[in-house]
């Protein structure tokens, strides 16, 4: 491969634990990249076998019993894929010099704006030594999709060997890190879930993160960020440390699938519109720093600032709102998560779960307090999980064995840590809300135990459509599925090809039947209405200062982000027929937020 061109303009993004596990596999010979959740070890090396011998590799197990065994599971998965990568894009080019109708597929699926494309496209016309030619051109300009990882920052337990607690680079994320650093990839590390400074530190050790001789970077650092304070702050502390960040990823706070990060009432557009004004001051800021740091550490200096890219997801659905993303904010790529679960050649999902998602209407998708982080999260109706989940709750016999304890993260009892989901917790919680039953209204108590009862195992029950989509035995406590969705999902409702999708991305192809489908801005607006009203009326503790000026805050910013969205939609080119519908939403929605009571503070 002589070239590292961006052949598309989205990227597949993290979903779950499971659901992008082998998505590289299936989709990088096309250059479209995709995230590699690598927080699962157990399942990775379960993966591993699988590809192994799919693919006649040879296999070597990694147990418990090595000494960094999790690191180990990591690198050596990573390894395979992208072998398994080179070599299936291997046979892609040969196939698309040899069939002149994988040919036309494939340039098909190609962004209509792409040079790569035109090019193709003008090959096809030319029949004189069209395969020569083709061959040539292929072998110069296509390059296959990223496989990149994810790490999520709090996910960094401590273990344990019996009671002797061991060192932190033993730590989850910690190894996670160390098995993506160790790997024979050329790729990048996507950091989510906010900033962990021991993590952040522990960069430093690997020099595939620092710079070249020829200022490239063998691995680079993406970071997931809500807003333009914490990327500035974020991407400064890696600088201090003489790491380059090379893209910022803005996700929406609450428009996107699994944990919902929330803004202070902060909105997506005006936040990209902070980026795109600021992009110059971000890149500067951390060059100076990065620029002394290395000097410090006597390492290879670049003379300019290295590329950052800016890419934004979260509730993206259409042609139209993805061009208007990469042309009035001038984002580098846009991602597209949540639709791809209906992609059976894109994302690992077991046919139950599919059905459900193909289903699922806007009242059956909905943030939830299933996570043992505390984080609302994005969840579906109905899923295996749930019924599961239930089931024990009536039988008295609520929570999960807690085989894997990726998030027991609780100090609440011992320095070993304890998930919120696990039966032993719940099991001491319930038993201490009993002792407190005559004391408490019925609806109180019964409130309070659902709060307990709520949490469901997030390491299994992420997990288990890679193992059931490819008969894998799945041992232990039965778990079920559980799937996380954005909002966005209730608007698609049937499994469609890749090439399908990609079309659809593109304007070529609509798979999306809702009519009624909400602009993208519009549908986070109302979420965030829903989230601060939802605050307000749930809030039971007794009420203070800082929490009012919160609430006053993050409404006043929704008015703010109201007043943005007013002028770029009376100037703007884009959504015009949809546009009176825009702006009949968003003066309505004016109207709900200025009638939001925020309580007062009562001073006895």
């Amino acid at each position: 491969m002589t070239t590292n061109k961006q052949l598309h303009t989205f990227h597949i993004p993290v979903m779950g634990l499971a659901f992008t596990i082998d998505s590289p596999i299936r989709v990088a010979k096309y250059g479209i990249s995709s995230v590699v959740s690598i927080a699962d070890d157990e399942l990775i090396e379960k993966m591993r076998v699988f590809y192994s011998e799919k693919f006649d590799i040879p296999y070597h197990a990694i147990t418990h019993k090595l000494h960094d065994y999790r690191a180990e599971r990591i690198t050596s998965y990573l390894n395979l894929v992208d072998k398994i990568v080179k070599e299936k894009f291997e046979n892609f080019k040969i196939e698309l010099t040899e069939s002149k109708e994988a040919l036309e597929n494939y340039i098909a699926m190609l962004p209509n704006k792409s040079e790569i494309k035109k090019g193709l496209e003008s090959l096809m016309e030319d029949g004189i030594a069209f395969k020569e030619n083709i061959k040539n051109y292929i072998e110069n300009n296509l390059s296959v999709g990223e496989i990149d990882v994810n790490i999520m920052t709090k996910l960094d337990k401590d273990n344990f060997i019996k009671d002797e607690q061991l060192p932190v680079e033993f730590n989850d994320a910690h190894a996670a890190l160390r098995g993506f650093a160790n790997s024979n990839l050329t790729s990048s590390v996507v950091l989510s879930a906010g900033m962990n400074p021991r993590l952040f530190a522990y960069f430093e050790n690997f020099p595939v993160f620092f710079p070249d001789f020829n200022d490239k970077l063998k691995k680079k650092i993406i970071l997931k960020v809500s807003d333009f304070r914490s990327a500035m702050i974020q991407g400064n502390f890696l600088a201090k440390k003489g790491l380059w960040v090379s893209e910022y990823r803005i996700e929406s706070g609450l428009n996107c699938g699994g944990h919902a990060f929330a803004t202070e009432g902060y909105l997506l557009g005006p936040i990209l519109e902070e980026f795109k004004q600021k992009k110059d001051q971000l890149v500067q800021s951390a060059h100076d720093l990065m620029v002394k740091a290395l000097g410090q550490k006597e390492l290879h200096i670049p003379e300019k600032p290295l590329e950052l890219k800016i890419t934004v997801q979260g509730g993206v659905g259409t042609a139209e709102e993805h061009n208007f993303l990469l042309e009035h904010y001038k984002v580098d790529a846009v991602g597209w998560g949540t639709p791809f679960l209906l992609v059976p050649e894109a994302t690992s999902v077991d046919a139950e779960t599919r059905e459900l998602l193909k289903e699922a209407k806007e009242d059956d998708l909905y943030l939830s307090h299933i996570s043992p982080l505390g984080i609302p999260f994005n969840t579906l109706r109905g899923t295996s999980n749930e019924i599961i989940k239930q089931h024990r709750i009536d039988e008295h016999k609520a929570g999960s064995s807690c085989p894997k304890r990726f998030l027991a993260l609780s100090k609440e009892f011992g320095a070993g840590g304890i998930c919120t989901s696990s039966k032993k917790y719940q099991d001491v919680k319930l038993d201490d809300l009993e002792a407190t039953k005559d004391t408490l209204s019925a609806s109180t108590f019964e409130k309070m135990k659902f709060n307990i009862t709520e949490k469901a195992c997030l390491c299994v029950g992420l997990a288990n459509a890679a193992y059931l989509e490819n008969d894998i035995k799945i041992k232990g406590q039965s778990q079920g599925v559980i799937i996380c969705p954005g909002p966005n999902m209730a608007y698609f409702d049937k499994e469609v090809s890749l090439s399908e999708m990609v079309k659809h991305i593109y304007g070529n192809a609509n798979v999306m039947t809702d009519a009624n489908r909400p602009n993208l801005f519009i549908k986070e607006l109302k979420m965030y209405i829903d989230y601060l009203m939802h605050e307000i009326n749930e809030t039971t503790a007794d009420l203070t200062a800082g929490q009012i000026k919160k609430w006053n805050a993050f409404k006043n910013n929704m008015l703010e982000g109201i007043g943005f969205y007013e002028n770029l939609f009376s100037t703007s080119n884009y959504f015009e027929n949809g546009i009176k519908a825009i702006q009949e939403q968003l003066e309505s929605y004016k109207a709900k937020i200025v009638e939001i009571k925020i309580p007062e503070l009562v001073v006895a």
